[in-house]
């Protein structure tokens, strides 16, 4: 299969429905899914009739997914996922962050790699304008790979969820980085392999 883009350390590719157990994997760690659901176990029959179809979508704005498999280049072990998906199925020019990583892979900078080079590939190749990205208040990780990917804090808000879990008390946060931004910024950017 053909990678959507490659890294230094990772390559994200398309899903297949092969993926499942990875999946499943992934959503039934009680400390991957703390800040998702409260890190109740995961649902096999909802990963295969819910998640899996949301991460098989092509986007028409696009022509390309809003979600890869995220894998470590040299062994091919399953990481987890990625995400760089319009907000608006028809208009490629906003796009929400996100990345979802198993345990073992923590602390490794794959979160801050694999976002940099999403932000820089949609920034480069697929008229995006500005990227979003949102988690809870106090899940200080995930902010801290926004922070270094680019993104600045933009606002607190509370959502109307259906479940409260520990932490939702202090609300979610919201951090965006403009293209405009993102052009003037002197980093480094992410040398990949182009589709």
């Amino acid at each position: 299969m053909h990678p959507f883009l490659q890294t230094e350390r990772l390559l994200l590719r398309s899903f297949t429905e092969a993926d499942l157990d990875d999946l499943f994997a992934l959503d039934d760690d009680p400390e991957v899914m703390r800040f998702i659901n409260g890190g109740k176990p995961a649902d096999r029959e909802a990963i295969r009739t819910r998640t899996l179809p949301r991460l098989l979508h092509d986007h028409p704005c696009s022509g390309a997914r809003g979600f890869w498999a995220a894998e470590e280049r040299t062994t091919g072990t399953f990481l987890g996922w990625f995400e760089l998906r319009p907000l608006d199925d028809h208009d490629p020019a906003v796009v929400e962050l996100g990345y979802r990583l198993n345990q073992s892979s923590w602390g490794k900078g794959y979160a801050t790699e694999g976002s940099r080079a999403l932000v820089a590939k949609g920034f480069t190749d697929l008229a995006v304008e500005r990227v979003t990205a949102n988690t809870m208040a106090v899940n200080a990780r995930s902010r801290r790979v926004m922070e270094k990917s680019g993104l600045s804090f933009l606002r607190s808000y509370f959502g109307d969820w259906p479940e409260s879990i520990p932490g939702s008390e202090h609300g979610e946060v919201e951090y965006e980085l403009l293209k405009a931004t993102w052009e003037a910024q002197e980093v480094d950017r992410p040398d990949f392999p182009r589709r």
